[in-house]
């Protein structure tokens, strides 16, 4: 399955830089990745080398990697916290990266010093310390953690709609709820650069822990009685999904769904084992992005569709499907 999904892989990544206004032969794609890469010196037209690799190579790896990052932190929060319905913006994050954004863009903090991505970051990660302090860094059990999330959650939610409700117009109110959507349009190399990093490091740190992970299924008392140092594990792996999700907020917005479905999704077909479970949940998810990124940018002529919708109406009847396919095999 692996195999598979990595073949997939490459065939969606190659399809999202062909499809667009400029239609671009999967060929000419490929020759154009290899003239860059020093594989090949092919002539081929200047303008759609650089529509590909200025422009939708990056665009695609980047929702590649958002996708794979999403879905690992959903399967990790799903088994720390023993609840099916978790996923990466269960801990707040989405909403302090949302206040971090209309700050930057309403309110002007930074005097344009601070770029929205940054205020972002730091709405998020600010939002994961106050969870991280309500629920005693992570010790305070599942239940303790999942009321913090929701706690803080509200807390930024409510700042956000405040400062919009006092300080925006409406356009500026537009512009933070098609951001708060999610969009792949401004991101390029760097952003790829530093996403690379991050979710790589963050999925060895996971896979590290697997065996951890597998205790915590069933219960903080079988993952003492095996020696794992609870505490301590749960606060390295949430610091890890925190660090991961904030990330991709600040870059492309709050994609919803992602985190939710393809854990259960490939759960369903491959088992609980969070040896094979996380390098196939990476797989799947940045297949799963870089479709819907396809289908944002296919669906309406000559204007872009927030992913987030995408994932939405995607995501729902899959997940509906896998319910009833499980309803009954019991």
């Amino acid at each position: 399955m692996l195999l598979v999904s990595v073949v997939v892989l490459a065939f969606a990544i190659a399809m999202a830089v062909g499809i667009g206004e400029m239609r671009i032969p999967i060929r000419t794609v490929a020759l154009s990745i290899c003239n860059h890469l020093g594989f090949s010196a092919v002539n081929i037209s200047q303008i759609q080398d650089s529509v590909i690799w200025n422009l939708r190579l990056s665009r695609a790896l980047v929702a590649a990697l958002c996708g794979a990052g999403l879905a690992i932190c959903g399967a990790i929060l799903q088994s720390l916290l023993r609840n099916a319905l978790a996923e990466p913006y269960v801990l707040g994050v989405s909403a302090g990266a949302s206040t971090g954004a209309v700050a930057i863009v309403i309110m002007g903090v930074g005097a344009g010093t601070v770029s929205l991505s940054v205020g972002a970051f730091a709405g998020a990660m600010a939002a994961f310390v106050f969870v991280a302090i309500l629920s005693n860094s992570g010790r305070g059990g599942p239940d303790r953690t999942i009321l913090a999330g929701v706690a803080a959650a509200q807390l930024f939610n409510a700042l956000t709609a405040y400062i919009v409700t006092t300080s925006g117009n409406a356009q500026q109110a537009r512009d933070v709820m098609f951001w708060l959507l999610g969009s792949f349009g401004g991101v390029r190399w760097p952003e790829f650069q530093l996403l690379i990093v991050i979710i790589i490091g963050g999925l060895t740190i996971c896979i590290w822990h697997a065996q951890a992970l597998d205790a915590f299924t069933f219960g903080d008392d079988a993952a003492a009685s095996l020696g794992i140092h609870i505490g301590r594990v749960r606060f390295i792996l949430f610091s890890v999904t925190a660090l991961i999700t904030a990330t991709i907020v600040s870059m492309v917005g709050a994609i919803g769904f992602v985190g939710l479905v393809v854990p259960h999704a490939v759960r369903f077909l491959i088992g609980p084992g969070h040896m094979r479970l996380l390098p196939a949940c990476a797989l799947v998810g940045a297949v799963f992005m870089v479709l819907a990124d396809i289908v944002s940018r296919s669906v309406m002529a000559q204007q872009t569709l927030p992913i987030g919708i995408v994932t939405a109406l995607v995501g729902v009847p899959c997940f509906s499907l896998i319910l009833y396919r499980a309803r009954q095999a019991v």
